[in-house]
């Protein structure tokens, strides 16, 4: 029988191992004492699976009339809501009108004591217009606020329109993506260049700033599977960089561990950090960048200094 765990949502299903059976794998070259750390790698990068073989299609690429479309749509909300904004205004203006001529004219009714005289009882034709004119008042008031209603009700019509259009379009995300580049020895980071092109980053825009920040007597680069790293155009900096490039197994992000303990310290470092812009998160960037190689580092084989330290004792020896 198999053995069954389950972690973050996702089954895993393994056989059971037999007493005295080990699986084969091509990380068990590192526990060979006899070997050196380069002919470890070596060994690594032969015994490793080919990176050539069936490529997963990239993901397709967003259609400009969908994101067209949906930007139109949220224009036409914006001006809706512009549209309501200028139409509570207004209404704040006719009701403050309203009130003001409603309130003069009941100021301008005569009183009990002032009717009961003979000589002002000639004003009864002015009073009854006037009272006529009150109600015309009260009727135009009740009107408009009918008129109000359906006016409203049309508005949040339009506005549950709206936002079920948007609903079923797709999902429009636009993010930045960031390439870390770190040396396995002293820990140095050798850069953070900034893809603004986010999930349309291609190979090229990777090898491009690979080519800046590489250093000149580099012997092996470690890296994931993903699809930047196994382009034709990675396998040609290689070639012409000579570098070994060794890729982790999938999966296993552990196996670039250095790696990915830098991420946690980016993301815990940006964790309260906010930005509106690109250059914005760039000079951030730039900021982690100085403090990060400058700070002592616990994994260092000489604990208490810092990466830039670390370098500058490793050249001197």
């Amino acid at each position: 029988m198999p053995a069954v765990s389950g972690s973050s949502g996702h089954l895993v299903v393994e056989r059971l191992k037999e007493p005295g059976q080990e699986p084969d794998y091509p990380g068990k070259v590192f526990a060979d004492p006899e070997l050196d750390y380069a002919e470890a790698v070596q060994a690594f990068v032969k015994a490793s699976q080919p990176l050539s073989g069936p490529r997963i299609k990239a993901a397709a690429v967003e259609n400009p009339s969908q994101r067209v479309q949906i930007q139109q749509l949220r224009l036409e909300e914006a001006q809706l809501r512009t549209e309501r904004r200028n139409t509570r205004k207004s209404r704040e203006l006719e009701d403050a009108a309203w009130q003001a001529t409603w309130h003069q004219q009941r100021c301008e009714k005569p009183s009990e004591d002032a009717l009961s005289q003979p000589k002002q009882r000639a004003r009864w034709g002015s009073r009854k217009t006037q009272e006529q004119q009150r109600k015309n008042l009260r009727k135009q008031h009740r009107q408009q606020s009918v008129l109000r209603h359906q006016e409203d009700a049309q508005w949040r019509l339009n506005r549950i329109n709206l936002r079920e259009q948007i609903t079923l379009l797709p999902i429009v995300t636009a993010w930045i993506a960031i390439l870390m580049i770190t040396d396995n020895c002293t820990r140095q980071c050798l850069g953070l260049p900034l893809f603004i092109a986010g999930s349309h980053v291609t190979a090229d825009m990777v090898v491009a700033a690979l080519r800046v920040l590489l250093p000149a007597n580099l012997q092996f680069l470690i890296s994931d599977r993903g699809i930047h790293f196994t382009a034709d155009v990675f396998k040609q900096l290689a070639k012409d960089a000579k570098f070994v490039h060794v890729v982790i197994a999938r999966h296993r992000p552990q196996s670039n561990g250095i790696a990915e303990r830098f991420v946690r310290s980016l993301k815990e470092w940006l964790a309260d950090k906010v930005w509106n812009s690109d250059n914005e998160l760039l000079e951030f960037l730039s900021h982690f960048l100085l403090e990060y190689n400058d700070r002592p580092h616990q994994g260092l084989p000489i604990p208490g200094l810092s990466p830039n330290e670390y370098a500058n004792r490793i050249w001197l020896m």
